[in-house]
């Protein structure tokens, strides 16, 4: 256990380094995805919980995942530069 919350603070600081590029703040994203789902699998098998409650959470991760990347693309060919701090949201 003690494993997921070291493997949780990584990506955290991952996340805030690397927060320039957006394809790389967005596998950042998905590896926190995949740790919390691993630690929330855990928790389900040690009390013996059905495992319905999982798969919801993998449908919204790739949910997630794919609004992401449907962002990415709409970015990239809208103003055709892939860092965060030339994207102008206002």
């Amino acid at each position: 256990m003690c494993m997921f919350f070291f493997m949780m603070i990584f990506n955290l600081m991952a996340l805030s380094l690397v927060r320039k590029h957006y394809l790389m703040s967005l596998i950042m994203l998905e590896f926190i995805f995949i740790t919390l789902f691993n630690m929330f699998y855990l928790y389900l098998n040690f009390f013996n919980f059905e495992y319905s409650l999982g798969l919801i959470y993998l449908i919204l991760g790739v949910v997630e995942s794919s609004l992401g990347l449907s962002l990415l693309v709409f970015l990239v060919r809208k103003t055709t530069y892939m860092y965060v701090n030339s994207f102008n949201l206002c």
